[in-house]
């Protein structure tokens, strides 16, 4: 419980910052055995009629590279400075038993941890559910931005439809991490096959060195279940 009201407290926090930056806050979790449809009605029933402002809310399944047992996770993405929906459209009610629904089905709450995006092109998340996220540290983090947006431009046919993104890790940060890349893709041999064609280009290559210096420190699939935006 110690974690739901942080979360909320955060949550509020990110909204009152003056900046037109966008903003993540993910809480992983372990799900009762058999309840992934019930969290899934959950969610569409806390967000049934509410309007999003400039973000988005997304429920995932944690797949390869999970950690300790969790299996799934909610991601909150928000414009700094914007509520992401209006004071009023989720009442105080709804909001304790869409929690109390949740504890019901969740065994264990995971780590929770927040970043911003540097670098995000959006997708059709219903044609590209399954991402891919690389965990970085020893980043020259505006080197590796300027690799990144060059990699996603000359690139930008076979990243048609996929969200690409490039950000920050700036509270608990995963095993110090310090930054992340994320991709989407319709599954996980859609994956292989751009991975396979990237490594196969000499000048995919020379871009990706172009990025700088950095370490992967754990890299992870998720598949985007449910999203509100």
């Amino acid at each position: 419980m110690k974690k739901l009201i942080f979360l909320l407290l955060f949550l509020t926090a990110l909204t009152k910052l003056e900046a037109q930056t966008t903003a993540f806050v993910a809480i992983e979790i372990k799900a009762k055995d058999h309840t992934q449809n019930d969290i899934a009605e959950a969610f569409d029933k806390i967000f049934e009629g509410v309007k999003i402002n400039q973000g988005a809310v997304i429920l995932e399944r944690l797949w390869a590279g999970r950690s300790d047992g969790m299996t799934h996770r909610m991601v909150w993405l928000s414009t700094l400075g914007v509520d992401l929906f209006d004071e009023g459209d989720i009442s105080p009610d709804k909001n304790t038993a869409f929690w109390a629904q949740m504890n019901n089905y969740v065994e264990e709450w995971g780590s929770l941890s927040s970043g911003r995006m540097l670098s995000w092109q959006p997708g059709v998340f219903e044609k590209n559910p399954f991402g891919h996220i690389w965990n970085l540290k020893g980043v020259n983090e505006s080197q590796f931005k300027k690799g990144h947006d060059n990699f996603v431009k000359e690139f930008s046919s076979d990243f048609e439809g996929r969200v690409v993104g490039f950000g920050t890790y700036d509270i608990n940060r995963p095993d110090g991490a310090t930054h992340w890349v994320a991709v989407t893709g319709k599954d996980r041999m859609d994956h292989l096959m751009l991975t396979d064609k990237i490594s196969k280009s000499s000048k995919a290559k020379k871009l990706l060195s172009e990025r700088g210096p950095g370490e992967v420190v754990k890299d992870f699939e998720v598949e985007i279940l449910k999203t509100k935006q």
